[in-house]
């Protein structure tokens, strides 16, 4: 989080404590900084661009990922029966084989 940001909300903290609070204003503003600065360190955050960078690429993965899925429905069924229930049977028969 950027230092203005935490200026800000250091700031809003300050302007939300009673009168008498205020004498010590600069010792509780540097308090309230260095708090928030270090719970924020230990957050595992990201900036906004590196959020949007990635919610692109997954969305393009799962654009991708659905292309293949229908690229393997379409070979399924083009192959015959044989082909088509063989990733799913290759499963139940080793599940089923086990237990024979």
């Amino acid at each position: 989080m950027d230092t203005f940001r935490i200026d800000e909300v250091a700031r809003r903290l300050m302007d939300n404590l009673p009168p008498a609070f205020r004498a010590t204003q600069r010792d509780l503003e540097s308090n309230f900084r260095a708090v928030l600065r270090s719970s924020l360190s230990k957050l595992d955050l990201v900036t906004r661009d590196e959020f949007d960078t990635q919610a692109r690429v997954l969305e393009r993965t799962r654009a991708r990922l659905e292309a293949l899925e229908a690229r393997v429905r379409e070979m399924e069924g083009t192959g015959g029966g044989a082909t088509a229930p063989a990733t799913e049977a290759t499963g139940q028969a080793g599940a089923g084989g086990a237990s024979n």
